[in-house]
């Protein structure tokens, strides 16, 4: 189960932030991507790199990173944040480049906050590589993956409840945390247990 919601740099007509939900035999690849600035430069850079999500999803993270960084080499280059959530050993294993945020919140009871940053390394797929260290995390039922680009302000886990669908969590972070200066983007999925996202 999951929702995303996303709005362009004022007077622009597309946006250099995107993301990716890819399933696939063992899992579910999710992704958030921000091209470097915005406008059509940052729109190009994207794209790219979310075709080349999609044809090989299947992939360890690394290999997609590297994949990404060659094909847009040239560009402005992107920053992201790639998840996988593995179903058959129920685990989210996750790598970030850049600054797009990722939160795992663990469902839990009402007054058990736990939650999980992803460790963003500075760097630009297409520019310059971090050291690429993916983490892995047990998966619960009813965790919830929150991704944000810098376009949404760094609080945007504050407000959420794991009682609320989760295209209803990303209109809220959305219209809550947008930023005016930037692309803006936020991607949410609910892991259900079982076997399924």
């Amino acid at each position: 189960m999951w929702g995303a919601a996303q709005s362009p740099f004022p007077n622009e007509r597309e946006s250099g932030d995107a993301y990716v939900v890819q399933p696939g035999a063992d899992g579910v690849l999710i992704a958030a991507l921000d091209g470097a600035g915005h406008g059509p430069e940052a729109a190009a850079a994207t794209r790219t790199a979310v075709a080349i999500l999609r044809a090989f999803a299947g992939e360890s993270l690394i290999s997609l990173v590297l994949r990404c960084h060659e094909a847009i080499k040239g560009t402005r280059g992107v920053v992201m944040t790639l998840a996988f959530l593995g179903l058959r050993d129920q685990t989210l294993t996750w790598l970030a480049v850049g600054n797009v945020e990722a939160v795992l919140l663990h469902a839990g009871t009402a007054h058990d906050t736990r939650s999980k940053r992803a460790l963003g390394r500075a760097g630009v797929v297409g520019y310059q590589l971090p050291a690429l260290r993916p983490e892995v995390i047990p998966l619960e039922p009813l965790d919830t993956l929150l991704m944000a680009t810098d376009g949404i302000e760094p609080a945007f886990a504050d407000i959420v409840s794991p009682k609320e669908a989760p295209q209803r969590i990303a209109d809220k972070i959305l219209a809550r945390y947008r930023k005016t200066t930037d692309d803006a983007l936020v991607v949410v999925a609910r892991y259900l247990g079982g076997g399924s996202p």
